[in-house]
């Protein structure tokens, strides 16, 4: 089942307004090669084509940007729409690989969230996921000019991360060899799964 909410907020993005990160895009090419990968939350699909793997598997909770996906991602992609606060509907240890391009911060449930992409990466698997960084300064900043005049009341932004506090969550969570960088203004992590 598609989330309304999500759909209705990818009919107001333009499509391909603008290309992708140079930030994200090294992160991406950086990756190891992966048999299977999961761009799980691929939005319009803008960083799928850069995912080193032979095959890769879309999968996002809105169907407008699934449609989106399905039109500029790779060709032989397989398209899944899956459900919000919901174990994904992947096997387990399905992928080698799976990429999640500013997606955390959206997520409802992020204890879940964490599980199911650990669920189904392989053993050793990779995940790599992107977020917008907030830091000490960015705390300053709220305390000194006051919160509401950053923080948008319609933003679907649920979640904010530090460098800290993502390596916490993946930590937490079970994945090792954690490794979360700053650049400005995003952070770059890698977890693998034990």
């Amino acid at each position: 089942m598609a989330s309304r909410y999500d759909d209705e907020l990818w009919e107001l993005v333009p499509e391909l307004e603008h290309p992708p990160d140079p930030r994200v895009v090294r992160f991406v090419r950086a990756l190891p090669p992966a048999e299977r990968a999961l761009d799980i939350g691929c939005g319009d699909a803008r960083h799928s084509g850069l995912i080193p793997a032979r095959e890769v598997v879309l999968a996002d909770v809105s169907s407008v940007a699934l449609k989106r996906a399905w039109r500029q991602g790779p060709r032989d992609a397989r398209v899944v729409e899956i459900e919000p606060d919901a174990p994904l509907p992947f096997a387990d240890c399905e992928f080698e690989l799976v990429v999640a391009i500013d997606v955390i911060e959206h997520v409802r449930d992020t204890q879940l969230w964490l599980s199911e992409l650990r669920r189904v990466l392989a053993p050793g698997g990779l995940l790599a996921l992107t977020t917008p960084a907030h830091s000490r300064l960015t705390a300053l900043k709220w305390a000194l000019v006051g919160i509401e005049r950053d923080l948008d009341p319609f933003s679907p932004h649920l979640r904010f991360y530090t460098r800290r506090s993502l390596s916490r969550a993946l930590d937490d969570l079970g994945f090792t060899n954690v490794a979360v960088h700053h650049r400005a203004g995003l952070l770059l992590a890698r977890a693998h799964r034990p």
